[in-house]
């Protein structure tokens, strides 16, 4: 049962909430503590001897430095850094060191190796990476990316941190279903590659530059498929994830080719599940055939990874996939495949053994530990006292600062999409509104906004606070929680029927979408549509429901429904989510979030299994598909959907109508007629620039994301379209803006094959851009 609360002004909501802010407000200061240090190898000022050694010396390479570590160690002392929580060797000056941090969005306490016990209490805490997102900025994932990892190295400074993260997760968001699909970039390889990027850019870019120093480790997961955590008894530890060639390398394995290739990542981390029947964290075609071989070179340069394991997926391997008869043959197979580091202990515990049965030699274990002590090196581990390094100056004070909260909010406005807004309902002008009713079990919550692998927030503002910062609000539950197995329906339209207007802050929470917890269905939990339904229709002014999710959710009863004037979804949109969502309703802010999912029918996931991997449609079996690239049937709302409170135009003003590849007379498809070409050749260097006139026709600034998204010829089961470019831009009221895209004939303008190869499709291509098309032609 929820009970009416007049609040006024900044009044928190309660005197529970009162005393909850005095406290987030007292950790949301630099703490005044004393500040430890963390212990670091080759401290020769505490043990002078260590001078002799090579692995001190700063002035040899990293490979040297290296080589010179791993030939001072006993077998026992390497297999001690085999693991994440790796033993020290205090006779040579090494201690004790957790390679398991995670910095999703925000430095987290998750795996231990950083923790909120000491100097720092608290870090900034951005949106889910699901909400940032969808402001499909570039500079903003690499500042958001930035400011983390300065964060992270201010607590290592302390003894609060490691310096290896194991984020970002660049999974597809194939289905909605999906619980961990919060933490990715969405259902786009394009969007997701270049998130990848340039967060990866932001954790490990240093000041210099300098690709052979890292500030910190990023690590690019989870590789690969793997996007099925716990459905109708389908299980992450046993899937099998079925998966052809041609999906593979269309799909799945274009955010980790971006992540090594063009982000330069430190480290990929192997999932959970099997691949075509076998373990990934076994599979040599994946880890060593892919990751060290296909791709290993970036930009020419040869630059040493290590690759992780999932925690415990060797483990999992051995006792719940049966894929071995022994534990030491799971240590085996998977080291031999190119795992370096297993995340928990079981290869420390049966790794001797391994060796001892001569499944391994030790010689494997010297390549592993390299692998690993190589990514200390770059990350300074191995130079002495942090605080005589690089970044040695950073502590508490340079944690949760003003600016980096600040960040924090304008990347939850940049996210938030408004989906709906009749006769422009919103903004809301704060001196119309004497009274503001907000409901739901969402409006006041704190945790729910942070969604999952955070650490402890800076502090919170919750929906309602921020709300009430610019008018007065009386606020209802209307559900106990987001489950909303009963609703307070009588309070909740009384409420309405008396306020000026309504907001409505529903959605879901880690108990519905979670690691190891995937949906059942795409509705609003229990009663909550009734709910909404309910106050709609009591409300005497305009209603504004506001989802928070991970996932998308059928609303098409909302999206219907006159009654309700406005729709945003808003993620989980970080410590700072109360604030942004207030300067979106009342105008403060422009959306110009775009959604990077479909949101389906909850007919859509009646059709189709989560565990069926395939991408493209089959007629045949009636299977429809999935992600806008290949899904045709009706959606709720589609990928790149998202509405302005100003207008955009676009205009074409420059791109080619034919592109000729320039084959030379001998070439056979000069004697037949061939539908496409192999993506290598002379051609490849060809390139050419569309050009495009943005005009903002409101009356407010705003800023737009132009998206270019390129329909192919219908050959080797292409996509329907797919996103080549976008870019953001922010033109002033009635200004215009050129943007320009470079388009690469054999990397924009090729599908993959049924066989896994990349295709120039020959015949007509049609660009969109809005409501643009345009066509241009591929020949011989």
């Amino acid at each position: 049962m929820s009970y009416p609360q007049q609040t006024r002004g900044n009044r928190a909501p309660s005197s529970v909430s009162t005393l909850l802010l005095s406290i987030l407000c007292l950790i949301s200061k630099p703490s005044n503590a004393q500040s430890s240090s963390p212990e670091f190898a080759c401290d020769i000022t505490r043990n002078p001897s260590l001078a002799g050694y090579g692995f001190c010396n700063t002035g040899l390479k990293a490979e040297a430095r290296v080589t010179d570590l791993v030939g001072r160690l006993t077998l026992e002392e390497k297999i001690g850094f085999l693991v994440s929580k790796a033993t020290g060797v205090s006779r040579l000056g090494i201690p004790d060191y957790n390679w398991w941090s995670e910095a999703l969005h925000g430095v987290s306490d998750v795996g231990g190796g950083s923790n909120f016990t000491g100097p720092v209490p608290g870090a900034t805490s951005f949106p889910q990476v699901i909400l940032t997102a969808a402001s499909f900025n570039l500079s903003l994932f690499q500042a958001i990316g930035k400011v983390v990892s300065t964060e992270a190295r201010a607590m290592y400074n302390v003894g609060a941190a490691g310096l290896t993260f194991w984020s970002p997760n660049v999974n597809i968001f194939r289905d909605p279903r999906w619980g961990r699909g919060q933490e990715t970039p969405g259902e786009d390889p394009t969007l997701t590659s270049k998130y990848a990027v340039a967060y990866v850019k932001g954790l490990q870019g240093t000041d210099g530059g300098d690709p052979n120093r890292l500030k910190v480790a990023a690590c690019c997961k989870h590789y690969t498929a793997y996007d099925v955590d716990n459905w109708k008894g389908v299980h992450r530890y046993t899937f099998n994830s079925v998966v052809n060639q041609q999906d593979m390398d269309d799909t799945f394995q274009p955010p980790f080719r971006s992540c090594v290739v063009n982000g330069n990542v430190a480290s990929v981390m192997c999932s959970y599940n099997q691949v075509n029947g076998k373990p990934t964290c076994a599979d040599p075609d994946l880890l060593s055939g892919v990751i060290r071989v296909r791709l290993i070179y970036f930009f020419g340069v040869y630059v040493i990874r290590y690759i992780v394991s999932d925690c415990d997926s060797v483990e999992v391997m051995y006792a719940s996939q049966y894929y071995t008869k022994t534990p030491e043959e799971a240590v085996a197979k998977s080291m031999l495949a190119g795992l370096d580091l297993n995340c928990d202990h079981f290869t420390g515990q049966h790794a001797m053994a391994a060796v001892k049965a001569g499944l391994v030699n030790e010689s494997d274990v010297d390549t592993a530990i390299s692998n690993n002590f190589a990514t200390l090196m770059r990350l300074g581990f191995f130079n002495g006292d942090p605080k005589k390094q690089p970044y040695g100056n950073l502590g508490p004070q340079d944690v949760c600062t003003g600016e980096n909260q600040e960040l924090a909010r304008e990347a939850a406005r940049q996210g938030i999409v408004l989906l709906k807004n009749s006769n422009g309902s919103l903004p809301f002008l704060p001196s119309a509104i004497k009274t503001l009713a907000v409901i739901g079990p969402n409006a006041n919550v704190t945790d729910t906004m942070i969604g999952n692998y955070h650490g402890v927030p800076c502090k919170y503002t919750t929906p309602l606070q921020g709300l009430v910062e610019t008018v007065s609000a009386t606020y209802q539950r209307g559900c106990p929680n987001v489950a909303c197995t009963e609703a307070d329906i009588d309070s909740a339209t009384s409420l309405a029927a008396s306020a000026d207007a309504v907001v409505l802050v529903m959605g879901t929470d880690l108990s519905i979408e979670r690691e190891d917890h995937d949906r059942l269905d795409l509705l609003l939990p229990g009663k909550q549509q009734q709910l909404v339904t309910e106050v709609a229709k009591a409300a005497k002014g305009p209603v504004v429901l506001v989802i928070m999710s991970g996932g998308g959710l059928d609303v098409t009863f909302a999206k219907n429904d006159k009654k309700i004037t406005s729709i945003m979804w808003v993620g989980f949109p970080g410590q700072a989510g109360g604030l942004a969502i207030a300067d979106v309703i009342f105008g403060r802010h422009n959306p110009s979030g775009k959604l990077p999912t479909t949101w389906y029918p909850q007919s859509y996931v009646e059709k189709l299994p989560m565990s069926n991997m395939n991408m493209r449609p089959d007629n045949s079996t009636g299977y429809p598909g999935r992600t806008y690239r290949f899904y045709t049937g009706e959606t709720v709302y589609a990928f790149g959907d998202g509405i302005s409170y100003t207008q955009f135009n676009h205009r074409h003003i420059k791109a080619p109508r034919l592109v000729s590849l320039g084959l030379d007379a001998s070439h056979p498809c000069r004697s037949s007629k061939c539908q496409s070409l192999d993506a290598v050749g002379p051609y490849c260097g060809k390139a050419f620039e569309v050009q495009l006139r943005v005009r903002n026709a409101g009356n407010r600034e705003g800023s737009h994301t132009v998206f270019m998204f390129m329909s192919p010829p219908a050959v080797h089961r292409s996509p329907v379209k797919h996103l080549l470019a976008f870019e953001k831009v922010r033109p002033g009221m009635k200004e215009k803006t050129v943007v320009r895209f470079e388009v690469d004939v054999c990397k924009d303008l090729s599908v993959v094959d049924e066989t896994g190869k990349r295709k120039i499709a020959l015949g007509k291509h049609v660009l969109h851009v809005g409501s643009l098309k345009y066509s241009l032609y591929i020949t011989i």
